[in-house]
């Protein structure tokens, strides 16, 4: 690796860089081994009561500034490294045979002998040397090392562990001292209120055991542009599909991230806020908030937790999405916090080609589901109010109701014996149409058409469905049910029924009715005396009559479009 900083000489104060502190010497070792493969200046000291540090250096006071900025940066050692300083240290047992210059190597740890069995002999578990702590004094001194911002994370960590309840502050005043002695004294120390080295590293141990098994690591994607730290043990790399970069669930935890990254502007960062919003692992309840250059995106539902930040800079869109199941929100919330804090762009951004070979489904936003209603049916304005007739099939167990998946609506009214339901928006629309209602019963074998959304809304705009007028009663004699020869499809239930002319004669009713199913080519309406008695319960007067002659099928089908609205039941 690149030579970062020069040995301390021995007139110089000496300081050292703290990777990691570990339970057991052999423990230690191993961490050790793992670091001199990669690193340089490889040390191992005991912190007394049991633990073992690992440290870089000697280093002067600048040179170890500069190491641990950069191999911070680098992902080469953990963020939670610092500077210490030599009396935080107590015997040094690596490299073999090396001194500071204040005590002797550590002595190996005993092992049991090898036991006479034909098994390959194993060695007991070493027991680490029983060396003091820090006293108060040195402890006191090894704190005046820590830097405003490791001061920061300890008052952190002590809230966490809830013994802290102020402002993080960096300043150690009467309560900090107070949290401190009441951490100590419950995990078996003497409460002076100054946390030793060793016991800032057991706390940092309990601090951190919440990400046990998450396999925190430090992922460098070049072709996105980002580096950051990943729980590479609970999602992996899947897939490029631009502009996002998809790391999906290895195992039980239903976690997803994904990484964001494309050239734009401020109207690409816009579009890129809207966008996110539609998808499936974006729920539509938490906070948003938007500025020029970046934004931030909190969904949650009973069955996750989303969160998206983005930002702008340079020309370049940088950002990703941590998604975490409900109910495990310590976890979430700490992983979230490495994630932000590890985030680091690079140069370049994820080419705008990426993925496009891969699935494109309607459905999907560059690999990643769109949000969907539980259903949707058609429906038409009544007036130039708004109100809406559709089919009460379309919102039962709702909640919430959208009309053409932008107008939130309520229901107005439901009239259970023709099974329609009255809406009313929430906010003021203005229909290019409304309907006019028949005047006259029409002749049987009449030519009619029912506008709807056969297809639930994919097709994005209404289309006519023609049938004939067969019969002007129910399956049970109803009177108030007409009989279709036409074939519609679910989505078109709640559609309005239109006779050449463009009057509305009735609403299509579901195929499914009850435990029946209506054979192919039959269908339903409730007549316009029916629609009319629902509006007027409600307090909507109708408008009847037609446009006069019979229209030709573009100018019936304009009708239909200007009045006819996608009604959509959403969780």
């Amino acid at each position: 690796m690149t030579f970062l900083a020069r040995p301390a000489v021995a007139q110089q104060e000496l300081v050292w860089v703290q990777i990691e502190a570990q339970p057991t010497l052999a423990d230690a070792q191993a961490s050790i081994r793992n670091y001199a493969a990669r690193l340089q200046d490889v040390n191992g000291f005991s912190l007394g009561g049991g633990w073992y540090a690992v440290a870089l250096g000697p280093y002067t006071r600048d040179d170890a500034g500069r190491v641990l900025f950069v191999l911070r940066n680098e992902g080469a050692i953990p963020r939670d490294s610092y500077i210490a300083f030599a009396s935080a240290f107590q015997q040094q047992f690596y490299p073999v045979g090396a001194s500071t210059g204040s005590a002797a190597a550590v002595p190996p740890e005993p092992t049991q002998p090898d036991q006479a069995t034909s098994e390959p002999s194993t060695a007991a578990d070493p027991q680490p040397v029983a060396l003091p702590d820090e006293s108060p004094a040195e402890a006191r001194r090894s704190e005046a090392q820590l830097s405003r911002e490791e001061r920061m994370e300890l008052q952190v960590m002590l809230k966490w562990a809830g013994y802290y309840n102020a402002g993080i502050d960096g300043a150690f005043g009467s309560g900090t001292r107070r949290s401190m002695a009441e951490w100590q004294r419950a995990n078996g120390h003497e409460p002076t209120g100054i946390l030793t080295t060793m016991q800032r590293a057991e706390l940092l141990k309990q601090y951190n055991s919440v990400l046990d098994g998450l396999g925190l690591r430090r992922v460098r994607d070049d072709r996105a542009g980002i580096d950051m730290l990943l729980p590479t043990a609970v999602v992996k790399h899947d897939s490029y599909q631009a502009p996002f970069a998809h790391f999906s669930p290895t195992g039980d935890i239903p976690a997803q991230v994904v990484l964001i990254s494309q050239e734009g502007d401020a109207a690409t960062l816009a579009g890129l806020y809207e966008i996110m919003q539609t998808l499936e692992i974006v729920p539509e309840n938490g906070p948003r908030e938007r500025k020029d250059t970046a934004f931030t995106l909190i969904g949650e539902d009973a069955r996750m937790v989303s969160y998206t930040e983005a930002a702008l800079e340079n020309g370049q869109i940088k950002g990703f999405t941590l998604v975490w199941p409900a109910g495990d929100e310590e976890r979430r919330l700490r992983l979230l916090s490495e994630m932000r804090g590890s985030f680091q762009p690079l140069a370049g951004v994820l080419e705008a080609s990426a993925g496009l070979g891969e699935d494109q489904r309607i459905d999907l936003v560059s690999g990643l589901e769109v949000r969907k209603p539980r259903l949707s049916r058609s429906g038409f304005y009544a007036d130039q109010s708004g109100t809406v007739v559709t089919v009460a099939e379309a919102v039962q167990s709702c909640g919430r109701i959208t009309l053409d998946q932008g107008t939130e609506a309520q229901v107005a009214a439901i009239d259970a014996s023709t099974g329609l339901a009255i809406l009313r928006p929430t906010s003021a629309v203005a229909p290019i149409g409304s309907a006019r209602f028949a005047s006259a019963v029409p002749r049987l074998n009449s030519d009619v058409a029912v506008s709807g959304y056969p297809y639930e809304g994919v097709l994005g705009a209404p289309t006519l469905t023609f049938g004939q007028l067969a019969e002007f009663r129910g399956l049970d004699g109803e009177s108030d049910r007409w009989r279709l020869d036409l074939v519609g499809r679910a989505g078109d239930a709640g559609g309005p029924v239109l006779d050449q002319a463009g009057a509305v004669l009735g609403v299509l009713l579901p195929a499914t009715q009850g435990s029946r199913k209506l054979p192919q080519g039959v269908s339903f309406i409730a007549d316009t005396d029916a629609v009319l008695a629902a509006l007027e319960s409600a307090g909507v007067a109708a408008t009847r009559g037609g446009t006069g002659g019979l229209l030709a099928p573009e100018d019936l089908t304009k009708i239909g479009q200007q009045m006819t609205v996608l009604v959509s039941c959403w969780e």
